[in-house]
C-alpha cells in the first residue's frame, strides 16, 4: 500500500537535500510516539490486542486531508529478546521457521505440505510436517527462477492435484505435480504469458498477483494491483488491466475482467461454504491519517469498487473532482472497513478442527502495517468473524498482535497466513524473516 506516483514531479538533489535535512531536524528530536492514544473506531498500534474488536462505518470517516500525510515508515529492528507474539488466551504462539529469504504468501496443499513463495529470490519453498517442538520436519526448494513469484495455487481442485500454478509479477506458470512431491517433476510451463507487472510504489507494493480458482474449477482468477497511487486511469496504459481481478480460463485463456476498481486486491480466496470469491484489499494513500480504509470483502461479480475516482460507497476523491459523476451510484461498499493504512495482504478461511467451534469458516488475514500514519497501525493478524453464517458484519478483531514495541519499533511484519493439516495457524513474517505457528491448548 504504496502511494508515490511514478510520474510525480522530479526533485533536483539539491531541493531533495533540503528535503531530507528538515525532514530529520524534525523527527529526530521527536519521541518515537509522542500522540495521544486514538479511541474511537480508528485505532493505532497501541490499541491492538488480542481479542479486541473493532468495527469502522462509512459514517465514521473523517473528510479528507482532516490530517497531514505521514511518511512513517518502519524503522525495523531485530527482535527484542523479551519480543514474541501475542494471541488470545488459551493459544500457543511458536517459532515454526526462521532465516527465510522474504517469506510471503502461504498456502498449504491438500497432502498438507506448505508451499512458501520468497519472492525477492524466486523460490518456492516445501515444508512438511510439524514436530513436538512445533519445527517442521522437512524442507526443500520445490521451484527456482521465478519473477518475484507470490500467489500459489493447486489445480484440479480436490485432494489429487497435477499442477502447482505460481504466479510471477508479470505471468502465471504451473509445474507439474503429485501428492507428496518436494521438487518440482517437470519444467515450468507459462500459463498466462504477460501480465501488467511491477509497480513498485513507495516502501515496494503493487508488484503481488494472487490466484484462485472457482469451485468448479472454470475460472482461474488472478489479481492485480494499480500501477500507481491515484493516477487517472483513463486512456492511461500504465493501468491497464489493473486494480483489477482478471479471469482466465485454467490454460490461461483471457476471458473478462472479474471486478474492477479494486487499488490493490493482495489476496484473494474463495469462501468454501459460498462459492464467493473475495479479496484483501490495500486503499489508497495521501489523504490523512483515517483515510482510505483497508478493506476484506465478497466480490461481486462485475462489481465495481472506486479506484482511482471514488471510494467507500460514492465517495469522490478530491483528487479526482468532478469525473465520472455516472459511476457514483455503481460504487460498491466493501463488507469490513479496516484500519487506514493497514497493508491487508493474505487472507484464509479457517477450515481447520483444532480452534473452537466458534472459529469455523472465519477469515485471518495477515496486515503488514502503515507507512502513511503518524502514529503506525496493524503489524498484526486478524480474525474477521462470519458467525457461522458465511457473511461478514462488519467488525473484525485483533488475533495475534506484538510486532511493535511500545516505543513503535518494528520487528515483525505478517504477511501469509494457511491452515495447517493439523488445524493450527501459519503466518510469514518477512520483518523478522520468519514463519510462526499458532495452536490451541484449551483455556
Amino acid at each position: 500500500m504504496r502511494g508515490i506516483s511514478y510520474r510525480s514531479l522530479i526533485v533536483t538533489g539539491a531541493v531533495l537535500a533540503a528535503l531530507l535535512s528538515t525532514y530529520w531536524a524534525v523527527h529526530a528530536s521527536q519521541p518515537a510516539v509522542s500522540a495521544p492514544m486514538a479511541t474511537g473506531p480508528f485505532m493505532d498500534f497501541r490499541g491492538e490486542k488480542p481479542g479486541t474488536i473493532h468495527k469502522i462505518t462509512v459514517a465514521d470517516l473523517p473528510a479528507p486531508y482532516a490530517t497531514k500525510s505521514a511518511d512513517n515508515d518502519a524503522s525495523m529492528i531485530s527482535r527484542p529478546a523479551n519480543a514474541w507474539p501475542q494471541a488470545p488466551a488459551g493459544f500457543k504462539v511458536q517459532l515454526y521457521a526462521d532465516h527465510l529469504d522474504n517469506p510471503r504468501l502461504i498456502r498449504t496443499a491438500p497432502s498438507g505440505d506448505l508451499f512458501l513463495a520468497e519472492s525477492r529470490a524466486g523460490i518456492i519453498r516445501v515444508f512438511r510436517g510439524i514436530d513436538k517442538d512445533g519445527k517442521p520436519q522437512q524442507e526443500e526448494t520445490f521451484a527456482t527462477g521465478l519473477r518475484q513469484p507470490f500467489g500459489i495455487a493447486f489445480y484440479p481442485l480436490g485432494d489429487d492435484p497435477k499442477w502447482v500454478y505460481v504466479a510471477n509479477t508479470d505471468s502465471v506458470v504451473r509445474f507439474p505435480y503429485q501428492n507428496g512431491d518436494l521438487k518440482a517433476r517437470g519444467p515450468q510451463q507459462v500459463v498466462v504469458a504477460e501480465l501488467p507487472g511491477g509497480g513498485r510504489l513507495h516502501g515496494g507494493g503493487h508488484w503481488t498477483r494472487d490466484i484462485a480458482f472457482s469451485p468448479d474449477g472454470s475460472k482461474m482468477y488472478v489479481s492485480v494491483g494499480s500501477h500507481s497511487n491515484v493516477d487517472d486511469a483513463d486512456n492511461n496504459p500504465a493501468e491497464f488491466h489493473r486494480a483489477d481481478i482478471l479471469e482466465f480460463t485454467p490454460e490461461g485463456s483471457f476471458t473478462e475482467i472479474y471486478a474492477s476498481g479494486i487499488r490493490n486486491p493482495v489476496g484473494i480466496a474463495v469462501n468454501p461454504t459460498t462459492g464467493e470469491l473475495w479479496c484483501s484489499v490495500n486503499e489508497r494513500d495521501e489523504l490523512g491519517d483515517n483515510l482510505v480504509p483497508d478493506y476484506i470483502t465478497h466480490v461481486t461479480p462485475g462489481g465495481f469498487y472506486g479506484w482511482p475516482w471514488y471510494y467507500m460507497g460514492g465517495t469522490q476523491d478530491p483528487r479526482h473532482q468532478g469525473k465520472h459523476p455516472e459511476l457514483k451510484s455503481k460504487v460498491l461498499t466493501p463488507d469490513v472497513l479496516l484500519q487506514p493504512h493497514f497493508a491487508s495482504l493474505e487472507m484464509t478461511f479457517y477450515g481447520g478442527r483444532q480452534f473452537p467451534a466458534e472459529y469455523s469458516g472465519d477469515i485471518f488475514a495477515a496486515e503488514h502495517g502503515s507507512w502513511n500514519r503518524a502514529v503506525r497501525a496493524g503489524y498484526e493478524v486478524i480474525r474477521v468473524p462470519l458467525h457461522q453464517q458465511a457473511h461478514a458484519t462488519g467488525e473484525y478483531e485483533d488475533f495475534l498482535t506484538g510486532f511493535v514495541t511500545p516505543e513503535g519499533k518494528v520487528w515483525g511484519r505478517p504477511v501469509g497466513v494457511t491452515v495447517a493439516r493439523d488445524g493450527s495457524l501459519l503466518i510469514t513474517d518477512d520483518g523478522s524473516r520468519s514463519i510462526w505457528r499458532v495452536s490451541y491448548e484449551g483455556k
